[in-house]
């Protein structure tokens, strides 16, 4: 049997590496461009040991014990495409109908500057987040979108995942490790990014997001479930993850379910996410070890100290996923498998 041994350095002291060994793989080739990809220069870690300590408690643990807690937009797919500033889930989404494609750019101009003000009070933020996101949902529905106009806005956009996604979900996949992915933006437009991009699902990989339901001509007529917007996208984990945990074979009961008892019994995280409010995505959830990546893509100088202090590790530049591979490698080696 074969062996494959990839390394990279990370910008730490030597006390701290992580080393990546995969076993038949598929893609190969995955390797040598780790090799070629040096993340030493945009990697941080504040304290190395502390980071160490939490790697082997969740070891020692098993990956029975393990979720993976994931933003979707700049997190899993690239901030930048081809020198550009890359399109969001949310943003690609073309109805067809320029009037209404319009109508959201204009919510769009008017809400971003209050969901990112420093001056306006959570409660607040939190209401007027509502509002944007009901009178989003509104306009798609009034608009006649279609599935089809889904399938093309998708087609046609510049929506890119970081190198490495798909071999991390495929470690993961193998090891029954599940991946919630959180997401204020729309469930069926990140599924089909995913298809075609990824040209694969993936069992373990579930989508907490606003769920649309079309009727039998592909209109979208409403959306399924509680608004999730982004401010609220850790609330309704529990609720949502159920069927995915469920499927990863946690022998529960009816009352057992009620209480989410299965979902608190992989009580050991890796949260990633590109903003300082994804940490939150992990509330609600009473967690034992936690390890959190942070991806600074852009204003580095500005945000490095902040990001530095909240995350267990950060990756500069809009760097590849290459280094989320490798630690949950060294989490769950594939030789016990």
């Amino acid at each position: 049997m074969r062996v494959i041994s990839c390394c990279t350095r990370f910008h730490a002291p030597s006390s701290f590496r992580i080393s990546i060994v995969l076993r038949n793989h598929p893609q190969t080739h995955s390797c040598s461009l780790m090799e070629q990809y040096d993340l030493s220069a945009n990697t941080v870690i504040d304290d190395p040991r502390a980071l160490t300590d939490k790697i082997t408690l969740i070891r020692d643990a098993g990956p029975s014990k393990f979720q993976v807690i994931a933003d979707f937009d700049a997190t899993l797919t690239r901030y930048r495409v081809n020198g550009i500033r890359g399109q969001t889930s949310h943003g690609l989404l073309q109805q067809g109908n320029e009037y209404y494609d319009a109508k959201r750019q204009a919510l769009y101009e008017h809400y971003h500057p209050l969901e990112i003000s420093p001056v306006i009070p959570i409660e607040e933020k939190t209401k007027l987040m509502e509002e944007w996101w009901s009178k989003t949902h509104d306009l798609l529905i009034e608009g006649g979108l279609t599935y089809d106009a889904i399938k093309n806005s998708v087609a046609n956009s510049s929506i890119a995942f970081r190198e490495g996604v798909t071999e991390l979900f495929e470690f993961l996949e193998k090891k029954e490790i599940p991946v919630l992915i959180f997401s204020a933006g729309l469930a069926d437009v990140i599924e089909e990014v995913l298809r075609q991009n990824l040209h694969r699902t993936f069992k373990n990989v579930k989508i907490v997001s606003n769920r649309m339901v079309f009727n039998d001509d592909g209109q979208l007529v409403s959306f399924k479930g509680k608004l999730i917007h982004v401010l609220n996208k850790n609330e309704h984990a529990l609720d949502m993850a159920a069927p995915l945990h469920d499927q990863l074979g946690v022998d529960i009961g009816e009352e057992d379910e009620e209480n989410n008892v299965y979902v608190k019994q992989r009580t050991n995280v890796l949260l990633m996410g590109d903003h300082l409010g994804d940490l939150r995505m992990s509330d609600g959830l009473n967690y034992e070890t936690r390890i959190s990546i942070g991806f600074l893509n852009d204003n580095v100088e500005k945000n490095i100290e902040s990001y530095r202090e909240a995350f267990d590790l950060v990756y500069l530049n809009d760097a590849p996923m290459w280094g989320a591979l490798e630690l949950v490698s060294r989490l769950f080696s594939t030789e016990a498998s």
